[in-house]
């Protein structure tokens, strides 16, 4: 059962840019904290030196996504001193294209009325209602959007025609819940690829790990350097100088993976992984399967893994969870490099005597 609109939404905020290239945070419902609304304001593009527009971007920070749709305003009456302006919407879950259907209406909203009060009718429309309809700007209906299709909605094909059998390292560092940064200065293109990363390990169904766009901030890497593992995107160059950030580094631009010496030994590659990335290329480049059903094929080598895993565990002292009985993988006499993936691999499952 997905959770009504009403648990969902957090907040609608509208940032503007004048005719004196002055960007200022216009106004917002029912309330946005002056810590986010700095933030807000830096991933707005209004803001950004170079000047380029983008259309929309989204991304986490401390557990709230934000989703923000920028429009430059051409012959508005209704908006006389204002040259572009952003909708910014807070939300508890990761939907982009949920997110960019509403944003896109009250953008029409907006530059039709050039008030905040319309907006803020259809905001209450869609938080008590799940829609709100008009002629003229469009219907949105929440409902159209499930979480799933937004998990689905990107392509690990184009993933695996880039990165091929390195793929596996992104594959391993998202099971042993590593940290992985990926650079590229396109924003567009650092979305794309992180909010398909964790649909390698679709059995966790878990995108709160994604933070799709992150600046060289210290309030942002404070909150960042707080969660287990993660996928950060940075537009910023720079990062890849900051070893403290990742264990695997992405270089987009340049389809390069590096893997940091802290994590090399948990990350050793041997004949499973082998097996992993054959299959994974395998499946990507058979033209008659959907992206979907190449995470599918992923998911399935996965239980098999687990699987392997909870074979070797034990329910002992009256501990609900089971845990790795390091004696029995050692029987099983695995590969080094199979043996000390599953050992890790049970270290990120909480599967390992305390």
């Amino acid at each position: 059962m997905a959770e009504p609109e009403a648990q969902l939404l957090r907040a609608v905020g509208l940032i503007e840019k004048d005719t004196n290239g002055d960007v200022l945070w216009v106004w917002c419902y029912p309330s946005v904290t002056a810590e986010l609304r700095t933030l807000l304001l830096r991933k707005c593009c209004l803001t950004d030196e170079n000047q380029l527009l983008h259309t929309f971007v989204f991304g986490q920070y401390k557990r709230s996504w934000f989703y923000i749709t920028t429009v430059e305003v051409q012959d508005s009456p209704a908006l006389k001193k204002v040259t572009h302006f952003s909708i910014v919407l807070t939300a508890k879950d990761f939907n982009p294209e949920k997110y960019a259907a509403f944003t896109r209406i009250l953008c029409r909203i907006y530059l039709k009325h050039g008030s905040p009060v319309k907006m803020m009718e259809s905001y209450i429309a869609v938080l008590t209602k799940g829609i709100c309809q008009s002629e003229e700007n469009g219907s949105f209906l929440s409902k159209d959007f499930d979480a799933r299709k937004a998990y689905l909605a990107g392509s690990i094909k184009d993933i695996v025609s880039q990165f091929g059998m390195e793929t596996v390292i992104l594959y391993t560092a998202l099971m042993l819940k590593k940290r992985i940064v990926v650079y590229h200065p396109r924003i567009e293109a650092i979305q794309e690829f992180t909010r398909t990363l964790p649909a390698l390990v679709w059995h966790r169904q878990d995108w709160s790990i994604l933070h799709s766009y992150v600046h060289l901030n210290e309030e942002e890497l404070e909150a960042l350097k707080a969660c287990t593992g993660y996928i950060a995107g940075f537009t910023d160059s720079e990062v890849s100088s900051r070893s403290d950030l990742y264990d695997v580094y992405v270089n987009l631009a340049d389809s390069e993976i590096t893997v940091s010496p802290v994590v090399k030994e948990a990350m050793t590659m041997g004949k499973l992984h082998k097996e992993i990335g054959q299959l994974i290329v395998q499946s990507a480049e058979d033209p008659d399967k959907s992206d979907s059903q190449v995470i599918k094929d992923i998911s399935l080598k996965t239980k098999e893994i687990l699987a392997t895993l909870a074979s070797l565990t034990e329910v002992s002292d009256g501990n609900e969870k089971p845990t790795l009985n390091a004696e029995a993988l050692k029987q099983k006499r695995f590969p080094p490099a199979t043996e000390n993936f599953l050992f890790h691999l049970a270290a990120a499952e909480q599967m390992l005597k305390i």
